[in-house]
C-alpha cells in the first residue's frame, strides 16, 4: 500500500499491492456464521441491505466503527500556518467539516470574506451553510455526492479562486489530486484528527465475523489489542486498501469486496453466507 505522506497530513492514495493476498471469497474454514459486527455506523432507517442479510440468513447483524473523529484545537491547527482568510474558495465534503471549520474560525477570530465561494458535495451541505454564512446562490455550489459531480462544479464555477480543504489528517486523496492535475491554488486544512474507539476483547468475541471499510479501522483493531489472535474469526475487508491493511496486519482475509461476483460488500457477504451453512 502506499502512503503519500505530505507536511500536515497522510493522503491515501487508492491503489494497492495485492501480491500477498490468499483466496478471498473462499469457504475453505466451513464455520456456522451466527452474529456479524459491520465497523459503521448503524444506518438510520431498516431499509439496508444489511438487514436484509440478517433476516434471509437468520443472523445477528449489528454496528460499530472502530474509529471516530475528533475536532482538533485551535493551538494544533496553528501548527499547520495555514490562515483560513487567505483562501476565498472552500471545498466541504461533510455537515461535521463545515461545524469545526466555523468553530476553529471563531477560536482564531478569523472571519471568512462575504465573497467566499463554498463548493459541496451535497445540496443538504450546501443548505446548513445558512448556519454560519448568508446564503447566496452565486457563492454556495454543490453536487450530487458524487467526486465526480463535485468536480464538475468547480471546473464550471471556478474563477482563479484560491482554494482551502478542510480536512481529516487520514483522507483520500482524490479533491487534492484533481486540483493538483489541474494546476489550481490550493492547501488542505487539518480540522479532524483520526482517533480508535477503545475496544474490549469481550466485545469482539461476540462476533464470528467483523468487516472493514477503511485501513484505519484495521489499525485501530491492532492499536487495542497489539498480540491479538485471529483464531476462527473471519474477516471481511472493503476496498484494495482496506485489503491491503488486512494483509499488512498479518491477519487472514475471508472476504473481499468488490470483486467481479460482488460489486457490493453485501453480496460478497450473502455469497460467503449461502456456501457456509446457511
Amino acid at each position: 500500500m502506499k502512503l503519500m505522506v505530505g507536511k500536515n497530513t497522510r493522503e491515501i492514495n487508492t491503489s494497492a499491492d495485492l501480491s500477498q493476498a490468499k483466496p478471498l471469497n473462499n469457504n475453505s474454514h466451513k464455520i456456522k456464521i451466527k452474529a456479524i459486527l459491520i465497523t459503521q455506523p448503524k444506518p438510520e432507517t431498516d431499509k439496508n441491505p444489511y438487514f436484509d442479510l440478517a433476516r434471509k440468513h437468520n443472523v445477528l447483524v449489528e454496528f460499530k466503527p472502530f474509529i471516530h473523529l475528533e475536532g482538533i484545537s485551535a493551538k494544533e491547527f496553528r501548527k499547520q500556518k495555514i490562515n483560513p482568510a487567505d483562501y476565498n474558495a472552500l471545498i466541504f465534503t461533510s455537515r461535521s467539516a463545515v461545524d469545526q471549520f466555523f468553530k476553529l474560525c471563531d477560536e482564531l477570530r478569523v472571519k471568512m470574506s462575504p465573497d467566499a465561494k463554498y463548493y459541496c458535495m451535497t445540496e443538504s451541505i450546501a443548505l446548513y451553510l445558512q448556519k454560519y454564512i448568508l446564503f447566496r446562490k452565486r457563492k454556495v455550489f454543490f453536487g450530487d455526492g458524487t467526486f465526480q459531480g463535485l468536480t464538475e462544479i468547480i471546473e464550471k464555477h471556478r474563477d482563479g479562486e484560491k482554494f482551502l480543504i478542510p480536512c481529516s489528517d487520514i483522507h483520500k486523496a482524490d479533491i487534492s489530486d484533481f486540483l493538483r492535475k489541474k494546476k489550481y491554488e490550493f492547501a488542505e486544512g487539518v480540522i479532524f484528527k483520526t482517533v480508535p474507539v477503545e475496544l474490549t476483547e469481550q466485545e469482539i468475541r461476540k462476533y464470528d465475523l467483523i468487516v472493514f471499510f477503511t485501513p484505519s479501522g484495521v489499525t485501530a483493531l491492532k492499536q487495542n489489542f497489539p498480540d491479538f489472535q485471529q483464531k476462527t474469526l473471519r474477516l471481511g475487508a472493503f476496498g484494495p486498501l482496506t485489503t491491503q491493511a488486512v494483509i499488512n496486519a498479518g491477519l487472514e482475509l475471508n472476504i473481499q469486496a468488490p470483486a467481479p461476483a460482488a460489486p457490493s460488500m453485501t453480496m460478497a457477504l450473502d455469497n460467503y453466507l449461502s456456501g457456509n451453512g446457511h
